[in-house]
């Protein structure tokens, strides 16, 4: 770390930079809307979507340059041997799967599958090709949209993937599209996270399956109303970063889904990714990773600062990596959630 070169301390330096100056930013992108009212919330909505848009719009690409189409944490199985990072990413698509007991041999092969927060789509094209199915992928960010339908084409798949920019709250489909509805690691982005329920239960086939997996923090304790405020504080440092709302737990899903009738099964995965984020880490100091940050620009390089308060929040049991799996009742009929 102590030769990183001119490049690293000055990449290192903007980092910094933004951090300081993210909250005259982050005051000023705000005026004229309504104020945040959550201690963790630091956008207001109108915000955070733009946010994300231009996040993602900004980052992908050095993402992808890196650490390939997949754009989530990697699966390393407790007491499991070292793997290729890239490798870690597609099985932890293949365990979701297997976990929920999604497709065959647990249940019918899907043909129509939907990718909510689809980054550039690498998801939907695993699993269009593994079931042969129909996929669809939405984000809010332009880009991810078209290097996802680039990467559908380039790899065969433009006839059975395709990618759109659209909104996970109001998405633009007709009840009961997809047989399954799969959002890994968008939920976190949600404002609203009982719309965001809603409108994946919707879309939802009567039989279908949803799987959601994301960040989460810790149940509350019994007698806790809140998290700490030091818990509150951390949350927040990494929500100015990463375009977030206030977060929720796992049970706080499980409620939402149980509004519809649904019972979820749920999993923690906390163990399974710890070494995702120190991976993550070690390439954005690598040359090329100092490089990338540096065309990148400072929202980015805010994003790789709070990289070790991620670890922390997992270290500390504040964060937890959660899964809800759950499938719609044949006999579903609006009312109860929504």
């Amino acid at each position: 770390r102590g030769q990183q070169g001119p490049m690293g301390a000055l990449v290192l330096v903007a980092i910094l930079a933004a951090s300081c100056g993210s909250s005259a930013s982050l005051a000023g992108g705000s005026k004229g809307a309504s104020a945040p009212r959550d201690v963790q919330e630091v956008y207001s909505r109108a915000d955070l979507k733009s946010g994300i848009a231009g996040f993602y719009d900004a980052s992908s690409g050095l993402w992808e340059g890196i650490w390939g189409e997949h754009m989530h944490h990697g699966y390393y199985p407790k007491g499991g041997a070292k793997k290729d990072h890239k490798q870690a990413q597609v099985d932890m698509i293949e365990e979701t799967l297997s976990w929920a007991r999604a497709g065959p041999p647990h249940g019918k092969v899907p043909r129509d599958i939907l990718d909510v927060g689809c980054g550039i789509g690498g998801s939907s094209r695993h699993i269009a090709r593994k079931f042969g199915c129909r996929a669809t992928g939405v984000t809010l960010s332009p880009k991810q949209a078209a290097r996802g339908n680039e990467l559908a084409l380039e790899q065969g798949l433009g006839l059975r993937a395709r990618f759109l920019v659209a909104d996970a709250l109001a998405l633009p489909f007709k009840r009961g599209s997809f047989d399954l509805v799969w959002s890994m690691e968008s939920g976190e982005h949600m404002p609203d996270k009982k719309q965001f329920v809603n409108e994946l239960v919707r879309v939802c086939k009567p039989g279908g399956k949803l799987i959601i997996v994301t960040w989460c923090h810790r149940d509350l304790l019994k007698g806790e109303t809140a998290l700490k405020p030091k818990e509150q504080r951390l949350l927040r440092r990494i929500n100015q970063a990463y375009f977030l709302p206030a977060w929720c737990s796992v049970s706080d899903y499980e409620k939402l889904l149980a509004t519809h009738g649904m019972r979820a099964r749920t999993a923690d995965w906390t163990d399974e990714i710890a070494a995702f984020w120190p991976a993550v880490i070690g390439t954005a100091l690598r040359p090329s990773g100092l490089v990338g940050l540096a065309k990148a620009g400072l929202s980015t390089a805010r994003g790789a600062l709070v990289m070790p308060l991620m670890i922390r929040g997992y270290q500390t049991g504040l964060i937890k990596f959660g899964l809800l799996t759950a499938d719609k009742p044949r006999r579903f009929s609006f009312g109860l959630g929504q």
